[in-house]
């Protein structure tokens, strides 16, 4: 089962909006993950854990990235951002099989950018 965590054991329950480029040949990429309200603000201000990077995980294993901020409106963290960069064409295609499940799970759907 696809899911996504930044603490660990603990499943972030907000659907991201993902924004994904592809380089003109293929064979790299970049998953911009943006969380507006994510639960896991609520869980760090209460001292359970603290964010460590942001894991993707399913039945082949984990996809992690540490490139993760959070963005302040008013001395608030309202956004959490995480960049997934993506290096060769084996690790595009394990990146996408990872988004078609965790898809599928919350409901998502896919937009091509019109060019």
């Amino acid at each position: 089962m696809a899911s996504i965590q930044f603490v660990t054991g603990i499943n972030e329950q907000t659907v991201p909006n993902v924004n994904l480029t592809r380089s003109r040949d293929g064979n790299t990429g970049t998953a911009i993950f943006s969380f507006t309200n994510p639960q896991v603000f609520d869980i760090n201000s209460t001292g359970e854990g603290e964010i460590s990077g942001m894991y993707l995980l399913d039945e082949e294993g984990e996809l992690i990235t540490r490139d993760v901020n959070a963005k302040f409106v008013n001395g608030k963290p309202q956004v959490l951002e995480a960049i997934y960069i993506i290096k060769n064409p084996a690790e595009w295609d394990r990146f996408m099989r990872f988004m078609e499940r965790y898809s599928v799970k919350h409901g998502l759907t896919f937009t091509k950018a019109i060019s």
